[in-house]
């Protein structure tokens, strides 16, 4: 396989993009959409030290839409892209919980180290901290669990106590049958222990009281809560399953929430696209390619199926 130009080669080839009549899309494309993290690092430094811009700002002077947004949060640092989009997040003026996914995914569907530097980043961002905005902008009790998440910094590597396990799965058992969803234990729990223990807590509760945790929690009420701690058990649980079923809701019904479907091809790209693929085709017996290709259109449509590793 051949290696990719230099970090050079590719910021010249972009400004060139940039100039002339009309923007050209397709090298923007072939550049950005076949280049990993630390090529497009490389690329975003050194375009900045060539032309005395940011790659960021010359791609939002020549591209708009929702190909322009993708090819933008594609190009930023992934710490960088998940705090501006947490941002944009608290500060949506939407209510309910399907845009607050993006903080549950970042506490939960990445690693511990991701997590802090999204936590950095924020800082540097926004002049406050991450969980200064979530106490400030989400309600009770949504922001004493979201807070927790993001707080933690939890053990990595894979190490169980099948005997916490069963502890911690009774105690969660309790919560949820006194409708006490928001217990200083659940919180603790889900946002403190790895995410192996966590599993094998899981397992431990369906086989200890007979439903999967999930169906118990959406059993015990229809509100915000249910749904987020329903989101965040699937996010450690089974992640891949998670970002299947962000791009199912994503692209049926009437109309594509592009943002939601943007989010989740190019957060898991390069993390375990194939899993969320496999698990699409498992639970929908369709293609995530093929619905991917049939519910989006133009520049945007050939992008995301760049990222997918396909070809239009």
């Amino acid at each position: 396989m051949a290696s990719p130009p230099s970090p050079e080669e590719d910021a010249q080839k972009l400004k060139k993009a940039f100039i002339g009549l009309g923007t050209d899309e397709d090298a923007i494309m072939e550049i950005l959409g076949h280049r990993d993290v630390n090529q497009r690092k490389k690329i975003r430094d050194t375009y900045h030290q060539l032309y005395n811009e940011t790659l960021i700002d010359g791609l939002n002077k020549e591209i708009s839409g929702d190909f322009g947004k993708a090819v933008v949060l594609w190009t930023y640092d992934p710490c960088e892209r998940d705090a501006r989009l947490a941002n944009e997040a608290l500060k949506s003026k939407k209510r309910g919980i399907k845009h607050l996914e993006i903080i549950v995914e970042m506490s939960c569907a990445s690693s511990p180290q991701h997590l802090v530097a999204v936590r950095m980043a924020y800082c540097s961002l926004f002049d406050c901290s991450l969980e200064e905005d979530i106490l400030v902008l989400v309600p009770m009790p949504l922001r004493k669990i979201l807070a927790g998440l993001v707080t933690s910094y939890r053990y990595d590597k894979e190490m169980v106590d099948k005997d916490v396990a069963k502890l911690e799965a009774d105690k969660l058992h309790e919560a949820i049958k006194a409708k006490e969803l928001a217990h200083d234990d659940v919180v603790y729990i889900l946002s403190t222990r790895n995410f192996y223990q966590l599993r094998a807590t899981f397992e431990c509760y369906k086989g200890k009281h007979g439903n999967p945790i999930d169906e118990d929690i959406m059993k015990s009420g229809k509100g915000d809560m249910e749904s987020l701690l329903k989101i965040i058990i699937l996010c450690i649980d089974s992640p891949e399953k998670h970002f299947a079923e962000v791009v199912r809701s994503a692209i049926i019904g009437l109309g594509t929430n592009e943002d939601s479907l943007t989010r989740a091809i190019i957060s898991r790209a390069e993390m375990d696209m194939m899993k969320v693929k496999s698990e699409y085709l498992n639970i929908y017996k369709s293609n995530l390619d093929d619905a991917v290709i049939g519910d989006t259109s133009g520049e945007y449509r050939k992008f995301l199926v760049t990222l997918l590793g396909g070809k239009i």
